[in-house]
């Protein structure tokens, strides 16, 4: 199960090696900061980046989830990224481009205690994200959407929903392993109608968070992953209402799995 009780709405991947937006960071509302030392690094700067990020996490980002984007593991950098991310202030790894279940076991344990997420990004990665997602260590999956639609040769002018059964699944396995479940980025940056509209989208297939790529995202997202006006006062009342057992609730039937879940929503609102 996961290391905190509630997951974050919102996880803002940031280049480690972009010093003036870590900075930036520290500032935003996003619930999650990922410094990212894969695909947001030039090859040339890997080594100060890692470097960057380790300092970055010892000086902290308030009360605010972090990790470390490792790189992949046929990377020449990963085992540098383990090591220091392991012994780094940051609250979690996460690992791109998983598909081995094995490989996956060998990262948890070089991390030494430190939580994995893992980035679901293949067709491969799809069909073992339960085998995955079971892993002790293991804390969330997150979907790779971009690198998915490439994978499964997805033209890019077709709709989200090509996606629908890619997405489902790691739903499927994040909830069978108990972790959280992470929907991948939006990338257009000057379309905070569609990003509304992708989230709402998100958390209809049960995503906890949505992934972002632009501090522009955070506060669209944010609302999405949070619970409306009118389903907080709908919890609060069934929850004061529900007496145990079977009963009726306005206009619905209501039980013990219905309660649990309107004082979830509830945490969420620090209600």
């Amino acid at each position: 199960m996961t290391t905190a009780s509630l997951p974050p709405r919102t996880a803002l991947f940031l280049p480690a090696s972009n010093a003036r937006a870590i900075e930036k960071a520290r500032e935003l509302d996003a619930d999650m900061v990922i410094l990212d030392l894969e695909d947001a690094v030039k090859p040339e700067m890997k080594a100060e980046a890692r470097a960057m990020a380790v300092a970055a996490m010892a000086e902290g980002f308030g009360e605010r989830l972090t990790a470390i984007r490792l790189n992949g593991t046929d990377s020449t950098e990963h085992m540098q990224d383990v090591i220091a991310t392991a012994h780094s202030a940051a609250g979690f790894a996460v690992l791109p481009k998983a598909e081995d279940p094995a490989r996956v076991a060998a990262v948890v344990e070089q991390l030494e205690g430190k939580p994995l997420l893992v980035m679901i990004e293949t067709p491969r990665g799809v069909l073992n994200a339960a085998a995955i997602a079971a892993l002790p260590g293991v804390e969330g999956l997150i979907a790779g959407t971009n690198d998915l639609r490439a994978e499964l040769r997805i033209p890019p002018s077709a709709s989200r929903d090509s996606l629908s059964l890619a997405l489902q699944a790691i739903v499927l396995a994040a909830r069978a392993g108990g972790c959280w479940a992470f929907d991948g980025v939006f990338n257009k940056l000057d379309d905070p109608d569609g990003l509304a509209a992708e989230c709402r989208h998100g958390r209809d297939l049960g995503f906890d968070t949505k992934t972002l790529i632009h501090p522009n995202q955070v506060a669209v997202a944010a609302a999405a992953f949070g619970p409306t006006p009118e389903e907080i006062a709908d919890a609060r009342a069934l929850v004061e209402a529900a007496t145990g057992g079977a009963e009726r609730f306005r206009d619905r039937m209501i039980e013990a799995m219905h309660v649990a879940e309107a004082r979830t929503v509830l945490a969420r609102t620090g209600g």
